[in-house]
């Protein structure tokens, strides 16, 4: 004979199948973050490459006509 309680074992398998629909909706969240992240990371290298650009013509400006 079995010594499985039926009640415990549905209460078991409702809990198992919440516990999943919690990580699949986890799974999508950190996707959802990962691909912010990498977003912004491409946001900042484009930001620090105009800022650069920016400061090297300053410079230039200043160097070549102000500096004589």
């Amino acid at each position: 004979m079995s010594n499985i309680d039926p009640f415990e074992y549905g209460k078991l398998t409702a809990q198992v199948s919440a516990l999943q629909d919690k990580v699949d909706s986890m799974e999508t969240d950190i996707k959802l973050l990962l691909e912010l992240a990498n977003k912004s990371k491409g946001g900042f290298f484009a930001g620090m490459a105009i800022a650069s650009a920016i400061g090297g013509f300053i410079t230039f400006i200043v160097n070549h006509w102000i500096g004589k």
